[in-house]
């Protein structure tokens, strides 16, 4: 899959603007804040129908502007379809495709798949599991309709068991009957989230010791576990455990909004002895081992998007890094860097179609 031609308008700092795509190969250079991320995320955005910033919709409109609109032409097994997002300040956001309304957001997920590497990846090993976790739903919310609608289901669930625990504190009451009604409910989608998780990461697994050795050269052996709170029983057996604590606490203290990954590195954990060669090299490893495992999954290539991937790399990692990137067949790539020097070196022993592109001042211009 690859988009052929990307459309902004209002999208963070441009005003207008056209790129078109290389097929296979996108590298545009330029300093620190002149958009380059900007553009990969606005393809980001119409495959997801988020920013990969977090950022909410009314912070991604252009400063002065009211709206914001892009459009991406999409090509996939020789099928084209034109993909419009469109945001007003004050409304909901909306999605086209090919001129029809995507009724759901939902449903739009998965069908555009796409994998993006940017330096706040640090805080999937830096920060709590929160960012861990959504790493695995945002992989898997692209490879299965019924896990993105399970994991709906469960988070609303969730939200009014936590607001009903909170309400019974705050009133001094306890009403087991009301507990009750949402606790029957939550054990199915729970049961499929920990499924699917525990799946992914199996396949994870292998790809992702692949290529952190690719990308380091064997310097050092790596590993992810998946932790859940379902390995030690039914969700429907653990749940009442945990009921004097969660009114105590007034949240539920157990289930799969609190799994995590476990990442080490030489059989110890990954954050407390790496060097920031080693971590960005795990974190390349590990989106990349996502991208395959996508791949797999949905049969079609996934769109890559690597942003500023070469910072803190010593020259050795990024050329094995590049050396993988151009040998295995990666589809179609996008690459930001600063250094115009290295994106040339990059794309000179590149045999596949290219394009370069320079930003400067919220203007993307071809070379």
């Amino acid at each position: 899959m690859q988009i052929s031609r990307l459309i902004l308008t209002n999208y963070k700092n441009y005003e207008t603007q056209v790129v078109d795509c290389s097929p296979r190969l996108n590298c545009l250079t330029g300093l620190n804040g002149m958009g380059k991320t900007n553009v990969l995320d606005a393809v980001y955005f119409l495959c997801l129908c988020k920013s990969h910033s977090g950022l909410t919709d009314r912070n991604l409109v252009r400063r002065g502007a009211a709206f914001l609109r892009l459009e991406g032409h999409f090509e996939r097994g020789g099928e084209k379809t034109k993909v419009v997002a469109k945001y007003q300040t004050g409304d909901r956001k909306e999605f086209e495709r090919n001129g029809s309304p995507v009724e759901r957001l939902s449903d739009h997920i998965g069908q555009f798949p796409v994998v993006m590497i940017a330096p706040d990846d640090v805080t999937l090993v830096q920060e709590g599991s929160e960012d861990r976790r959504r790493f695995l739903d945002t992989t898997l919310s692209q490879i299965s309709a019924e896990y993105l609608q399970n994991l709906l289901k469960y988070n609303g669930l969730l939200k009014q068991r936590n607001a009903l625990l909170k309400l019974f504190y705050e009133q001094r009451r306890f009403d087991p009957d009301l507990l009750e009604g949402i606790d029957r409910q939550m054990p199915e989608p729970a049961a499929l989230l920990f499924q699917h998780r525990q799946q992914f990461v199996n396949r994870l697994k292998p790809y992702f010791s692949d290529f952190y050795a690719a990308i380091s050269g064997s310097r050092e052996s790596v590993d992810v576990a998946y932790q859940s709170d379902l390995k030690s029983g039914d969700f429907a057996e653990i749940l009442p455990l945990s009921l004097e604590k969660d009114r105590v606490l007034q949240r539920t203290t157990v289930g799969p909004h609190r799994d995590d990954l476990q990442l080490m590195m030489d059989d110890m954990t990954l954050k407390r002895f790496a060097s920031q060669g080693q971590l960005k090299s795990f974190l390349l490893a590990l989106r990349l081992a996502q991208y395959e495992v996508l791949r797999q999954q949905i049969g079609q290539t996934p769109i890559l998007l690597l942003d500023d991937i070469f910072d803190k790399l010593d020259e050795n990692r990024v050329r094995q890094l590049m050396g993988l990137l151009l040998e295995r067949d990666f589809g179609q790539v996008f690459v930001t860097d600063t250094q115009r020097s290295r994106m040339e070196s990059v794309v000179s022993s590149f045999a596949g179609a290219y394009k370069l592109f320079d930003v400067e001042n919220s203007v993307v211009r071809e070379v």
